[in-house]
């Protein structure tokens, strides 16, 4: 059974891409949002294995959404996926317990090994 990825980002673009690069793995995209609004409503329905969260959005941003996600549901996991700099985010990150940052642009394996360590 393919392990269930929820996709939040403001692209399309970013969309269609997640599921091509999916294509032949053991993830599937369950739900995208486009929002953290969105997100952190469907969440509980959706109960994805893994989560790619954007940092930048409208409304409220990656570390916002991730942190709401992650007080509400015990065991969340959470892959962030940034066109940032690592270094700029840095501070962001103290102590919010995402299993991983993924730069854009980024390669299939890049993509896949990280949804891979989330879920260890």
């Amino acid at each position: 059974m393919k392990k269930k990825l929820m996709v939040v980002d403001d692209s399309r673009v970013l969309e269609m891409q997640m599921e091509k690069l999916l294509e032949g793995s053991d993830f599937q995209v369950a739900a995208h949002c486009k929002t953290g609004e969105e997100a952190i409503g469907l969440y509980g329905m959706v109960a994805p294995d893994v989560v790619t969260m954007d940092v930048i959005m409208p409304g409220l941003d990656g570390f916002e959404t991730a942190r709401a996600i992650l007080e509400e549901h015990d065991g969340a996991r959470i892959v962030m996926v940034t066109s940032l700099d690592s270094e700029d985010i840095g501070d962001e990150l103290d102590g919010l317990d995402v299993k991983g940052v993924v730069c854009k642009p980024f390669e299939r394996e890049t993509l896949l090994d990280a949804l891979e360590q989330a879920m260890a």
